[in-house]
């Protein structure tokens, strides 16, 4: 969770220097009221969360979400979750207005470094040029269902993205497949926004380029442990890298 708090504060403030970027008690606001949902989030943040308590935060991020122009999502890592509020949890979003989106898995490990990725299909490139970060958007939006116009306006322009993430494109025949990157954030080296087109999905491509973010971040940070949250898609894909699932993570959206 603290992780996510840090990497989404820059995102967000990357996106937009005025963006919703507040620490409330319980809750952390991460919002870039950008097209591209990823980086409007909001997140509990207390531990040992009762039931009482999960239903009066999930109101309180449901009233934050409806305040905002461009939808986004709330990330509820249950390891937060007291026993009894688990049990409880999916009533409470109904409650609050909320619907469960899809799942997904926080994981961690002391992997780093690893050896220099290769893949026989692949050639590699450090995105730093404004085409090259167009297409890393556009491998985000085929692989997670967006409009490509709405993964464009999450990235476009972003001297973060081409400096200061080290964000790699999969080439197969100079065309881009997949993509991936990770960013130093409070002494760890985070995942994010891993995709594969989903024409070239299954052949280890997104592991690859995976790979090959981890690398490049730790030769150029020294950092020995990494931190992402997976989707369902991306879970089977990173324990073969060396992380370790900890916490399952479920993603809601307001209710139409």
């Amino acid at each position: 969770m603290e992780q996510l708090a840090v990497v989404w504060r820059a995102m967000a403030l990357d996106r937009d220097p005025d963006a919703d970027v507040r620490d409330l008690p319980g809750l952390a606001v991460r919002w870039a009221d950008s097209r591209f949902a990823f980086w409007n989030c909001v997140t509990l943040t207390e531990a040992d969360t009762g039931a009482e308590l999960l239903a009066r935060r999930l109101a309180q991020a449901a009233d934050i979400m409806r305040a905002k122009r461009r939808p986004g999502f709330l990330w509820l890592f249950e390891d937060l979750l007291a026993e009894e509020a688990r049990g409880t949890l999916a009533a409470a979003a109904e409650q609050a207005g909320l619907r469960y989106a899809f799942p997904g898995t926080a994981m961690a490990g002391d992997l780093l470094p690893i050896p220099e990725p290769s893949h026989p299909d692949l050639t590699f490139a450090r995105v730093t040029t404004a085409a090259q970060l167009e297409s890393y958007a556009d491998l985000n939006s085929r692989g997670y269902g967006f409009p490509l116009e709405d993964g464009r306006d999450g990235l476009a322009g972003s001297a973060l993205w081409t400096g200061g993430v080290h964000a790699y494109l999969a080439l197969r025949d100079d065309v881009p497949v997949a993509c991936a990157a990770t960013v130093e954030a409070a002494g760890r080296l985070f995942v994010l926004l891993v995709a594969t087109d989903p024409r070239w999905q299954r052949r280890g491509y997104g592991e690859a380029v995976t790979r090959k973010a981890l690398y490049e971040g730790a030769r150029a940070t020294g950092l020995t442990r990494a931190t992402l949250h997976a989707t369902a898609a991306g879970a089977p894909v990173y324990p073969r890298i060396g992380f370790v699932p900890h916490s399952p993570m479920g993603f809601y959206g307001l209710r139409e």
